[in-house]
């Protein structure tokens, strides 16, 4: 059920994407002559007055389909109404609809968490925790004495606060000091004990000593007093997400090749989704949000075949004062097309193989 949930949430997102671009063309009086959810074969569909609705066997993508595009379409190619002959406003609300759609239901979905479940956050309490210590006897913090559960309170006398920032402060000083002894002030139980630690260097050239960290607290929820302080709460998470999105994507672009292995594609992101369901089914909501801006920034970046790159050719017909050859357009956005579905096949495969009951098959 937990896997199902995370699929749904998936759908609902493309829906919400592609119903973006659907309004904004019906309400301007732009013909539109299908709307489909999915791909693949058709499983259902309804053919309205003018627009043929579907529901394809694979649920994750969809499309708005315009009869410019249709050379059977019985719409004389001078209509007004058509897309492609309407000004440059027009379209550029169109394409841009669908990010935009995807923004606003986030911010709702956020809002209504903070109206009712509330978010998952923490009570910082002074110190960063040590969950786990890997490698039983073999890393460098079990050699020097450093067990599970406990919390190192100081590193070579800085003190660790109670603070999101304790936790980025301690993995900084360990991954800036390979082959450099540490001094670490470790509280376990009711005892205050000292340990020296030599963090080892990893094959990027980092320190490591060989534990999970996490930050030192107690886990609450914080929910909003009344409908008003919701709105307020979930303008403050949205915006929080979005920049952490926006600084993802930019990290991405910047350091590809150091972060290339942390871009997922539909199944890695419907295992989180299952595995956040099944641990706490208000949190799908939180997560449903982030696919949600994920989707609406992914979607508005410059790139052949993404709204973005739809919102870069009417940018240049703009300055030029006339659209781009129909043949170079056709050509950019079938070779972006090509390389995202090659793109979203590999990651697809991967993170199939990756899936724990496929790993179970290969041991």
């Amino acid at each position: 059920m937990s896997v199902l949930a995370a699929i749904a949430v998936l759908a609902l997102l493309i829906v919400v994407h592609e119903l973006g671009h659907f309004l904004a063309a019906r309400l301007q009086g732009i013909h539109v002559n299908r709307f489909s959810i999915g791909f693949g074969p058709v499983l259902a569909k309804y053919q309205g007055k003018e627009t043929e609705y579907a529901v394809r066997a694979f649920p994750l993508g969809g499309y708005v389909g315009f009869p410019d595009d249709d050379d059977n379409s019985p719409i004389p190619a001078d209509d007004p109404d058509l897309l492609r002959n309407r000004p440059i406003l027009d379209r550029t609300i169109v394409i841009s609809a669908g990010v935009i759609a995807n923004l606003i239901f986030a911010y709702f979905l956020l809002t209504g968490q903070a109206a009712t479940v509330g978010y998952p956050d923490i009570q910082y309490q002074p110190g960063v925790l040590v969950p786990q210590v890997m490698g039983q006897e073999l890393s460098v913090a079990a050699k020097a004495g450093i067990k599970e559960g406990d919390i190192v309170l100081s590193v070579n006398n800085q003190t660790l606060d109670a603070s999101q920032n304790a936790l980025i402060s301690l993995r900084e000083t360990i991954q800036k000091s390979p082959e450099k002894p540490l001094d670490l002030e470790i509280k376990r139980g009711a005892e205050t004990l000292n340990f020296t630690v030599t963090p080892e260097r990893s094959s990027d050239g980092k320190g490591k000593i060989g534990v999970v960290l996490s930050p030192n607290g107690e886990q609450i929820r914080r929910k909003a007093d009344n409908i008003f302080k919701a709105f307020v709460l979930g303008a403050d998470e949205f915006q929080r997400i979005a920049v952490l999105t926006v600084k993802g994507f930019w990290q991405l672009v910047s350091n590809f090749q150091e972060n290339a292995q942390q871009v997922a594609g539909p199944v890695k992101i419907v295992e989180y989704g299952a595995a956040i369901a099944r641990n706490d089914i208000s949190n799908l909501i939180q997560f449903a949000a982030l696919i949600s801006i994920n989707l609406a920034i992914l979607n508005i970046l410059p790139l052949p075949a993404l709204d973005g790159g739809q919102l870069v050719f009417l940018l240049i017909e703009g300055i030029i004062g006339k659209p781009l050859p129909m043949k170079i357009q056709e050509s950019i956005m079938q070779t972006g097309l090509v390389l995202l579905l090659g793109l979203g096949v590999f990651l697809i495969v991967r993170d199939t193989v990756n899936l724990a009951v496929f790993q179970g098959l290969f041991q």
